[in-house]
């Protein structure tokens, strides 16, 4: 009786595998057929994507990985990250709503890893001045040991209390300040989200490209609103240089290389075809 009982265990637990492994072929070959029809689109959102991230994508949606994914977003400044990044969460985030998806996506804010400089600025008078002398355009001036971290600690299922940093020019940092709570995907960006010290802790590796006239556009406009004043060309030069170093070999270890130039729609539409193989997959009776 103990051996027949076994037996039918393991045909069982086959049989499952099986099911599960025609389930992932399946989702791959439909995932596979979307990238293709936007690679060859005239206006793709798409520079490279490697087949190994279609791959993993079709083992997390098919439910083989049944933890959290991550996605990390790297770029120069102004290079359209940030507005990618909540083009994906509010796409994600509707899709959720419609069908009642707890805890569908969680954002972490690569920028609230700068380390505290407030009282440089304010020593230096304004922030302008502060950023004469102070670079900000290095990996040595965000904390991205704690911002690994974070994100580990939710892959691992447990809440965290993220910091804020303040944009506007005070360049103060205030810690467990944001309540993230474990989610289906952890979504991060910025300039240094690919760099050594983090970039292990993410499942997609996303980098955006842009022309530097389309950047440098964007960044004169930005460096307005934030008060940089005549520091604006020095800070620009600055960011250019250190690019170089620090966040332009980081699109060797992207798995999607995106266009930052590319139709906001477009992104958005993208997302909306892989929510739809889920609607499909998971949803549809």
């Amino acid at each position: 009786m103990q051996n027949t009982l076994t037996r039918n265990e393991i045909n069982n637990k086959k049989s499952f595998l099986q099911s599960e492994t025609n389930l992932c072929i399946f989702i791959e070959a439909r995932l596979k057929q979307i990238f293709s029809d936007e690679l060859n689109s005239h206006y793709s959102i798409f520079r490279k994507v490697k087949p190994s991230a279609i791959h993993k994508m079709a083992l997390f949606l098919s439910g083989a990985i049944t933890r959290s994914c991550s996605i990390g977003i790297a770029g120069e400044t102004a290079s359209g990250k940030s507005t990618i990044a909540y083009d994906i969460i509010d796409t994600i985030q509707k899709f959720a709503n419609e069908y009642s998806i707890q805890d569908a996506i969680t954002r972490i804010n690569t920028d609230d890893y700068y380390y505290d400089r407030s009282e440089m600025v304010k020593q230096a008078g304004s922030f302008a001045e502060f950023a004469k002398h102070y670079d900000l355009d290095v990996p040595e001036a965000l904390e991205l040991e704690l911002m690994k971290k974070h994100i580990k600690t939710l892959l691992y299922g447990e809440a965290v209390y993220l910091p804020e940093y303040d944009m506007s020019g005070t360049a103060r940092r205030t810690d467990n300040v944001k309540l993230a709570k474990p989610s289906k995907i952890i979504i991060s960006e910025g300039l240094f989200t690919l760099t050594e010290k983090v970039a292990d802790a993410f499942d997609f590796k996303i980098f955006v490209d842009v022309s530097t006239q389309s950047q440098k556009e964007r960044f004169y406009k930005r460096a307005v609103e934030r008060g940089l004043g005549d520091s604006a060309d020095e800070v620009y030069r600055n960011a250019s240089d250190k690019a170089k170093t620090h966040i332009h070999p980081t699109a060797m270890k992207a798995d999607i290389i995106l266009s930052g130039e590319a139709d906001r729609a477009a992104y958005r539409r993208f997302i909306s075809k892989i929510l739809a193989l889920i609607e499909e997959i998971h949803y549809n009776k």
